[in-house]
Parts: C-alpha cells; structure tokens; sequence
C-alpha cells in the first residue's frame, strides 16, 4: 500500500457510479489498495449513514477510520494523502486551471448527461443531449489547453481532470452500445477520441472499470424491459 501496510483504506460506493469509480480511479493510479465496500443505497448501511450523515451518499472514502466524502474531495485528498504520481500540478495556476476544468465536467457536462437518463420525454432527452454534446465541443479545447501536447489533461502523464473525466469513460461507452451516441466522436472532438482510447488502455484504469461498460448496457437494457412490461401490463389493465 501506497501509504503504509499498517493503514486501512475503505471505499463504500456502488459499482454502476461514475462519482464512485472516479474515486477508484484515484486510488488505482495512486497505488493505494483498498477494500471496495459494495452499498445498497435502497437500504443504506449505518456505516455509510454515519460516515456521511449530510448527504448520506456515496463515494465516502475511509482511511484510518475517518471518513472522506464528495468524489472532487475524495480525489484531491488521495492525491495530499498518498504517495505516489501526483495527480495535481505543483504550480498554482496550473492547478487552479485543473480544478476549472474538473468543475466544469461536473456541472456542464455530467449535469446535463444525466438529464437524458432520466428524461420523461424525448424533447427533453434531446434538449440533454444537445447540452452534452456542447459540453463536449468545449472540454476539447480544455483538454489542448491542459495536455500542451501531451497525451492526457495531465501532459505526459495522467492529472487530476483525466481522474475525475475517467469516471466517465464506461458510460461514454455504454451510451454509444445504447443509443448509437458517439460523445466524443472522432470527426469532432479528434482529441478527446485519441484520449479516450489511451486513458480506457492504462493498466490502472482497466484495473478497476475493464467490465463496467458491459455490466452498464446489461443494467439499461433490462431496466427497458422492465419498463416495457410495465408499460404493456398497464395497458391491458384499461
């Protein structure tokens, strides 16, 4: 372990979330074993309820018995509390300019990305996906602006936008399986493509995400049919 044999790391969370995996993504590129706590957030445990009595969400993250929550919180903490590959640059600046980027996935990209999930009607699936799609066009320039040439937000090596984007990149995936959807399309936003394929190809990331994009589709797929048998049992009843 990255920070000490004797120490006791713990991540409750949920396997289908990209706020969750991102937090596994930190720790993986870190170097920081610990023990993924799977959490059934329709019967909260009391452990997750009294490690993040605010919120009671996760990913909460539990070194040494003190809890960690909010994924961007979880991610800068990892990066001060562990050795290994720092994930946020030295300089100020640079490190104001990381932690821009990182809000603004959250709050243009992801906040709108969700609306298309849980859309009730197709207009407002279509006004979600419109509002994604030029987040997109906009995290390109970001990401030449980070990278400076490099491969990654991070330069030459993976930074603290990659991590928090990474969380991502199994639904990036998935929405594509689903709706035929390609976010980060090639012929649009050519290097956030390349970044993509070589983020999803490190051994660190494939170490804690190699099978989500495949659980994910399975998930959507039998939610719609689900949906779809409710639907028609509902139909019959009239």
């Amino acid at each position: 372990m990255a920070g000490g044999e004797e120490e006791e790391v713990k991540l409750l969370g949920t396997w289908a979330s990209p706020f969750v995996l991102r937090a596994q993504l930190a720790l993986s590129f870190k170097g920081v074993s610990f023990e993924n706590v799977d959490e059934d957030l329709g019967s909260k445990s009391d452990l997750l309820l009294r490690s993040n009595p605010v919120h009671k969400a996760v990913p909460v993250l539990i070194h040494n018995g003190r809890p960690v929550c909010e994924s961007l919180v979880i991610v800068q903490y990892v990066d001060e509390a562990f050795a290994g590959p720092p994930l946020l640059p030295a300089d100020p600046h640079e490190r104001a300019v990381a932690r821009f980027w990182a809000a603004f996935i959250m709050d243009e990209l992801v906040a709108p990305w969700q609306k298309v999930f849980r859309a009730k009607t197709e207009a407002e699936k279509a006004e979600g996906m419109e509002q994604t799609l030029a987040a997109v066009d906009v995290l390109e320039g970001g990401l030449k602006e980070c990278s400076k040439g490099g491969s990654f937000f991070g330069g030459d090596n993976v930074g603290y936008v990659d991590v928090v984007l990474g969380g991502a990149v199994p639904w990036v995936y998935g929405t594509e399986a689903l709706s035929g959807t390609m976010l980060f399309d090639a012929g649009r936003v050519p290097l956030l493509a390349a970044w993509l394929e070589r983020f999803g190809e490190l051994d660190a990331a494939k170490a804690v995400m190699a099978d989500v994009p495949t659980r994910l589709v399975e998930l959507a797929k039998m939610k719609q049919a689900e949906a779809a048998a409710a639907a028609a049992a509902a139909a019959g009843d009239c």
